[in-house]
């Protein structure tokens, strides 16, 4: 099947030729012809395979099929994300796959002044594109009006409807028109959060490409066991694998990034880090110098995880493996994408070890693992093989994908506990009304989705 195949307006076929576009993925493929009925859809596809251009090429479609003039101080679609750098990237794609339609664009994000968010705002948008905590201090200050609105985007919607984001979506769905078209996408939907997005939209269309939580077959996974200590030296020893050209290193805390990118410049690797606690321009000035190759290593926490997408990441180092098993998926996703290969390489040590029997159970699948500990250290943990897809902690008997009562429960407990501290991370501005951080209000300057295949 090619692009021509799904009904697209022909100045969107010529956006998508010009960018040597031409074959669909098995999401666009799914998800275009439905969504070009009206319908809601709640869509599931692996990382980097083209899930933005899933919604909006046929969202596109519908704004040059009617081609009404945006609402003064409002728009006509809207697009929420979790962060900044997601935000900047699908508003890219859009402003891409539009360029023959004059289809005006903009992103609202925290981190940057309002005075032009503003203005924007002001002239009525076809397309806008928002992380929930700017858009709500918008919403408050009545620089928008969301009730023209014809359909909502949200984007990594696990994350979106999760305990963190949930408060400031409510609220902004409390804005829009009850007659809208919802749209709802994501790699990864727990059973808890897919209830959720089932019961804030109309009769979806459930479509997935491959089952949630899916990795691509082209990346390889590996595990190191380890004592915590011997992490930092273990991660400079990974670097002398001149393979190792372009790293995405992964920890849980933005103080902890610090000190492993410090750790790695001492040690003569280029490196930078980034993290909610970075300005915008630091941000921008490290991803920059990553997609140029400048650097060798990007150190970050899960704010990386969702919206880069730069081509030739060779791998990604989990220094940390993340609380929440769903963002292991993200993290590894990455790499490898639009077709290329890639490596996942997970730093675990003793009191990591739930955290990977979680991942496991998530992906279906045991990752292949090394050990690297002392004798004594070996001696005083439990054995590593304990803790694989065949058997629990106890050494009972499991199946991939068996619903694992106490390890689903640690995973709820874990995603509570650490939401609100991971979506903080991710920078933002406070919410006028209720005086907390929002998580994920902000943006930046993120390439453009870098695929053969949008």
């Amino acid at each position: 099947m090619k692009f021509s195949d799904l009904g697209l307006a022909v100045p969107i076929l010529r956006a998508l030729h010009s960018e040597g576009y031409h074959t669909p993925t098995a999401i666009q493929v799914k998800a275009i012809p439905i969504i070009l009925t009206g319908r809601d859809v709640l869509g599931i596809a692996q990382t980097g395979t083209g899930k933005t251009a899933a919604f909006a090429l046929p969202v596109i479609h519908r704004l040059s099929t009617d081609r009404r003039q945006a609402p003064r101080k409002g728009c006509r679609i809207l697009v929420l994300t979790p962060t900044r750098e997601l935000a900047s990237q699908v508003a890219r794609s859009f402003r891409v796959y539009g360029q023959h339609l004059g289809i005006t664009v903009s992103v609202v994000y925290g981190g940057v002044g309002r005075a032009a968010q503003t203005q924007a705002l002001a002239r009525g948008l076809d397309v806008l594109v928002a992380t929930p905590g700017r858009l709500i201090d918008h919403i408050a200050e009545r620089n928008i009006t969301l009730a023209g609105t014809e359909v909502l985007v949200l984007d990594e919607a696990d994350q979106m409807l999760d305990l963190g984001f949930l408060p400031p979506i409510r609220r902004i769905l409390s804005e829009l028109a009850p007659k809208r078209q919802s749209l709802f996408f994501s790699a990864t939907m727990p059973p808890e959060i897919g209830r959720l997005a089932n019961d804030l939209l109309r009769d979806p269309a459930r479509i997935a490409a491959a089952p949630a939580a899916t990795l691509v077959v082209s990346v390889t996974h590996r595990v190191i066991h380890t004592e915590s200590h011997q992490k930092r030296t273990l991660l400079v020893q990974l670097f002398a694998n001149p393979q190792i050209s372009r790293a995405l290193v992964f920890t849980r805390t933005k103080r902890g990034a610090d000190r492993i990118a410090r750790h790695l410049q001492t040690a003569g690797i280029r490196v930078a880090a980034i993290h909610g606690n970075k300005s915008q321009s630091q941000r921008e000035h490290a991803l920059a110098a990553f997609r140029a190759a400048r650097i060798r290593a990007l150190v970050a926490t899960d704010i990386a995880a969702r919206g880069i997408d730069i081509a030739q990441v060779t791998h990604v180092v989990n220094y940390e493996l993340p609380d929440v098993p769903e963002h292991y998926v993200h993290r590894i996703g990455r790499t490898a994408r639009a077709g290329a290969t890639g490596t996942a390489i997970s730093l675990c040590d003793a009191n990591e070890r739930d955290q990977l029997h979680d991942i496991e159970r998530l992906i279906r699948q045991s990752i292949p693992a090394e050990d690297r500990r002392s004798s004594a250290s070996r001696l005083d943990n439990r054995p590593a093989h304990l803790h694989s897809v065949g058997q629990d902690t106890r050494g009972a008997a499991i199946h991939p994908g068996d619903d694992h009562k106490s390890s689903a429960r640690a995973r709820r407990q874990r995603s509570s506990r650490h939401g609100h501290r991971h979506n903080k991370s991710n920078g933002g501005s406070a919410s006028s009304r209720s005086g907390r951080s929002w998580a994920g209000a902000s943006g930046g300057a993120a390439a453009r989705e870098r695929v053969r295949t949008p």
